[in-house]
């Protein structure tokens, strides 16, 4: 079953990292988000769940996907946030082959080495500003997406790969002792089959967790 129980049933709400990002009634984007959790929910298979409903328009379509990602991938890391403190995890990164360090042009001009949680927060915070901005994520019926919409989305979705990677080598016991695991692996598998399905990473980004799943 894809999703027997929500996310939300399985971890605790109040960890949740970020404010859940909702979808506005009577709109569009509400209307796809429902089709798409009535579909997840409905045990089909998640390489069905995420193809273009006919007639749809693809940039919709994405847009809510990145914005449910962003909100499931907050509940997953907000549940173990705890446990990933400067000790435990001083560096972002995937076991000893991979690091992430954190670039922003802004006040971190240069690939800056971060522990995971400042890491995370920093990502958080600047995916959220993205969606929460009109221009770029556009709620208005009739107002275009922008020309790099699609760039915009697959750099969030490659950094919110990070996150899966983290959780995965380094706090998945924090998981499993939740009896969580199988909900973040659906979690994971329905946000894989969606960017291979329009082609929104690069199949380098996701080389820290091919032996994982082996």
């Amino acid at each position: 079953k894809a999703m027997a129980l929500c996310l939300g049933q399985v971890f605790s709400k109040d960890k949740t990292f970020r404010p859940r990002k909702r979808f506005e009634p009577g709109t569009q984007r509400f209307e796809l988000y429902k089709k798409a959790q009535a579909s997840l929910k409905s045990g089909i298979d998640l390489r069905k769940v995420v193809q273009l409903p006919e007639g749809e328009n693809i940039n919709d379509w994405i847009a809510v996907h990145v914005v449910d990602f962003f909100n499931r991938i907050n509940l997953i890391y907000g549940t173990v946030s705890e446990f990933c403190t400067e000790r435990s995890c001083p560096v972002m990164s995937g076991g000893l082959r991979y690091e992430y360090r954190w670039q922003d042009g802004n006040v971190y001009k240069k690939p800056t080495k971060l522990p995971a949680l400042k890491y995370m927060t920093l990502l958080m915070d600047w995916i959220e500003t993205l969606i929460n901005n009109e221009e770029i994520f556009p709620t208005r019926v009739g107002v275009p997406f922008p020309r790099n919409f699609q760039q915009v989305c697959k750099k969030i979705l490659s950094r919110l790969f990070r996150v899966f990677v983290h959780v995965y080598i380094h706090h998945f016991d924090r998981i499993c002792s939740m009896g969580a695991e199988a909900h973040v692996n659906t979690c994971y598998k329905h946000y894989y089959y969606f960017i291979t399905e329009f082609s929104l990473i690069d199949q380098s980004e996701l080389e820290p967790l091919v032996s994982f799943f082996c």
